[in-house]
């Protein structure tokens, strides 16, 4: 089925290629998967990295971060699109997360309109801007959702928010599918709790289906891997079950433990500088009855695009 993936993937039309693409996070677990496909589909990048990087070919990097308004500047220049993949998961309060999140996505569009061809601008945001209340990183995903509406009289942008991405390169659900190989499944939350899941090549192919699009897309749409109704952690545990030939038992965390964990490690994090990933913000996400996405608006303007890859297809390579 990836392989299947693959190679429609690399059959998606080439003839009108942009000259450019500039990317944000490219870094990052998505970005770093979003550049090399980019590569492998004959687009030319160019993309932001806080370190030194050497250039090679149908890549330039620009060494800066968001505040830096001259490199944002030089990112942007004479670039058909702009995907913005940067953003921040961790911190201990909501200016850290607000700095990067909000400012940058700020600093980045007031460099995007000074250009005298103002690129088209895709922002991967988050399902979790859905429920800002939920948490520090929530709330700064809707609010910088709402910096870019601001400027739809001077760009034409599109909003992907994806469900919990999986695939080569992540760190954040890796450890929940080890846990799964070792027999356990850990619950946050009330087991009949409904999630998405979205493999990072299914993210990719989106990203590649907009910027293939002679249409301008303008929107919020949300991304996940189309299974019905999602996932609920029950349902997870004997998907690989099955594929992985094993019992997996789904173990409860009490609210009252992770809470009290959760609020250690931020109280830590401030004393020793750190920041953190599990905070009561993060439990507040985790425990949310509903995370599942409904992929026919993105579906209706890219009737190309659809999920390719299941869950179960991708067991083998997620640990």
């Amino acid at each position: 089925m990836i392989r299947s993936y693959l190679l429609w993937n690399q059959a998606i039309d080439k003839t009108e290629m942009p000259k450019l693409v500039a990317v944000t996070g490219a870094t990052g677990f998505i970005g770093k998967n979003l550049i090399e496909r980019l590569i492998q589909n004959g687009y030319s990048v160019r993309a932001l990295t806080r370190k030194l990087q050497p250039d090679r070919e149908s890549i330039e990097w620009i060494q800066g971060d968001l505040d830096n308004h001259i490199a944002l500047r030089r990112l942007v220049c004479d670039t058909s699109f702009v995907i913005h993949c940067a953003a921040t998961t961790r911190g201990n309060s909501f200016d850290q997360f607000a700095h990067i999140n909000i400012q940058g996505t700020q600093n980045l569009l007031e460099a995007i309109v000074e250009q005298p061809q103002i690129p088209r601008f895709l922002y991967i945001s988050s399902l979790a801007a859905k429920e800002p209340q939920l948490s520090w990183y929530a709330r700064s995903k809707y609010l910088s959702e709402q910096e870019l509406i601001k400027y739809s009289d001077q760009l034409s942008w599109t909003i992907y928010r994806p469900t919990a991405v999986y695939g080569p390169g992540d760190k954040e659900l890796k450890p929940l599918f080890k846990a799964m190989r070792q027999g356990f499944l850990p619950v946050v939350g009330k087991i009949e709790n409904r999630f998405g899941l979205l493999h990072v090549n299914d993210l990719v192919a989106a990203m590649l289906c907009w910027l293939s699009s002679k249409e301008n897309i303008q929107g919020k749409f949300e991304l996940d891997d189309g299974n019905p109704d999602g996932y609920s952690y029950q349902s997870l545990s004997k998907l690989a079950e099955h594929e992985w030939q094993q019992t997996i038992r789904c173990i409860a965390i009490p609210n009252t433990l992770i809470r009290a964990v959760a609020s250690t490690n931020l109280f830590l994090s401030k004393i020793l500088q750190y920041s953190p990933m599990l905070t009561p913000g993060k439990v507040n996400e985790l425990q949310h009855d509903n995370w599942v996405c409904d992929n026919a608006p993105l579906q209706r303007v890219l009737p190309e695009w659809k999920p390719r890859i299941r869950l179960q297809d991708a067991l083998s390579t997620v640990i």
